[in-house]
C-alpha cells in the first residue's frame, strides 16, 4: 500500500501524534540533566541511540512477518544516500541545536524562536522547492501560530540564559535543520512506496553517528546514583519522542503539505505548557492563555482546511456523505 492512500485526516492526527509526544521530551531531558548529570550532545546521543535500537527491533519484527512491507535497510539506504544523510544530519543538528539553545537563552526564549521560525522557514521553503501554495486561508492560520508563540514568549515567566544571542542564534539554526528535514521528508513521501518506516530508522543511524564524537567530548556515560530511574528516562525519550513520534511525523508527511504539518507540530509547546503547569507548578495568565487558542486555531483551521482542499482537488465538495459515495469510485481512480 502506498503511503499516499493514508486518508489526510489520519495524516494530520499522525503528526498531531508525533508533536504532543515531543512535547514531553524537553521534561525528560530536563529530567535526566538533573538524575543523570547528562548534557544536551550526551542526551541527544542517547535518545538516537535508544530510539535506533527500538527501531530495528521493529523493523526485524516487521520483516519476519510481512517481509513485503518491509524494505531491507540496504536497499532503502541505496535507494537514496544523499536523503538518508542529510534527513539524519537535520535530525541531529536540529535536536543539539535545541538543546544548546536551551542552554544559553532559557527554556522559553529557546522553544518560541525554534517553533515560531521554523513555520515560515517550511513555508518559505515549501513554495519555492515543493511548489506548494498556502493562500489566504493558510497563511493566516500560520499567522496565527506564529502571534500565539509570541503571546506565550511575552507571558511566559521563562528566565534569560548566560549567552541570549548565542542561544537564539542556535535556535534558528535547530529551526532550518527542522525545516530541511520537514520539506526532505514531505518531498519524499510523495513518492515513497512505503518504506516511510526504514527512511526513518535509516536516518536516526546516521543521527546517531553523528552525534557520538561530540557526546564522547562532553561526557557520554551518565552518572548512575539512581540508575533506574535514568535508564527509564533513557528508555522513555528513545521510545515515545523518538522512535514512535518521528516514524508517525514521517508517515503523516506522506499525505500532509509541508506547511499543514509543521503548524499542526505547533501541538509540541501546548503538550510543555500543560506538563509545565501540572508538573512543575508554573501558573498560565490571560497572555499565555490566548497565544494557547491561537495556536489551537491555526492547528484546527489548517487541518479543516486541508481536508477541504483535497476534497476540491478531487472534484468532491467537502465533507457530505451523498456526494463523498458517489465520488468515491472517481477519487480513488484519481489517486491510483
Amino acid at each position: 500500500m502506498h503511503s499516499s492512500s493514508l486518508p489526510v485526516r489520519q495524516g494530520v492526527f499522525c503528526v498531531a501524534i508525533a508533536a504532543t509526544a515531543w512535547g514531553t521530551g524537553g521534561a525528560v531531558a530536563a529530567e535526566l540533566n538533573d538524575v543523570g548529570g547528562m548534557g544536551p550532545i550526551s542526551v541527544s546521543f542517547w535518545r538516537f541511540l535508544t530510539g535506533l535500537g527500538l527501531l530495528l527491533a521493529a523493523h526485524l519484527v516487521r520483516r519476519s512477518r510481512r517481509p513485503e512491507m518491509a524494505p531491507a535497510l540496504r536497499t532503502t539506504f541505496a535507494a537514496n544516500p544523499r536523503r538518508t544523510v542529510i534527513t539524519g544530519c537535520g535530525l541531529a543538528v536540529y535536536q543539539t541545536a535545541y538543546f544548546a539553545s536551551v542552554q544559553q537563552a532559557g527554556l522559553t526564549v529557546a522553544t518560541m524562536v525554534t517553533l515560531g521560525s521554523g513555520p515560515v522557514l517550511v513555508a518559505v521553503g515549501a513554495r519555492f522547492t515543493l511548489g506548494e501554495r498556502t493562500g489566504a486561508a493558510g497563511n493566516t492560520a500560520m499567522a496565527s501560530g506564529v502571534v500565539g508563540l509570541m503571546l506565550l514568549t511575552i507571558g511566559a515567566d521563562g528566565t534569560t540564559g548566560s549567552a541570549p544571542l548565542l542561544g537564539i542564534g542556535c535556535a534558528l539554526l535547530s529551526a532550518v535543520g527542522y525545516a530541511g528535514v520537514t520539506l526532505l521528508g514531505r518531498s519524499s513521501g510523495r513518492g515513497d512506496a512505503g518504506g516511510g518506516f526504514e527512511s526513518t530508522l535509516t536516518g536516526f543511524a546516521v543521527g546517531t553517528v553523528c552525534l557520538l564524537p561530540m557526546a564522547l567530548l562532553e561526557g557520554l556515560l551518565p552518572d548512575l546514583e539512581r540508575p533506574v530511574r535514568t535508564v527509564g528516562l533513557i528508555v522513555y525519550l528513545g521510545a515515545v519522542p523518538t522512535a514512535v513520534a518521528y516514524t508517525l511525523f514521517f508517515v503523516g508527511l506522506g499525505v500532509v503539505r509541508a506547511t499543514t504539518a509543521s503548524v499542526v507540530a505547533l501541538v509540541e509547546p501546548l503538550t510543555a505548557a500543560v506538563i509545565g503547569v501540572l508538573a512543575f507548578g508554573e501558573r498560565l495568565d490571560a497572555t499565555v492563555l490566548t497565544g494557547t487558542a491561537l495556536l489551537l486555531f491555526a492547528v484546527l483551521f489548517l487541518a479543516v482546511d486541508e481536508w477541504n482542499g483535497r476534497a476540491a482537488s478531487r472534484g468532491t465538495p467537502a465533507p457530505g456523505a451523498d456526494h463523498a459515495e458517489r465520488a468515491r469510485g472517481p477519487a480513488m481512480q484519481a489517486e491510483d
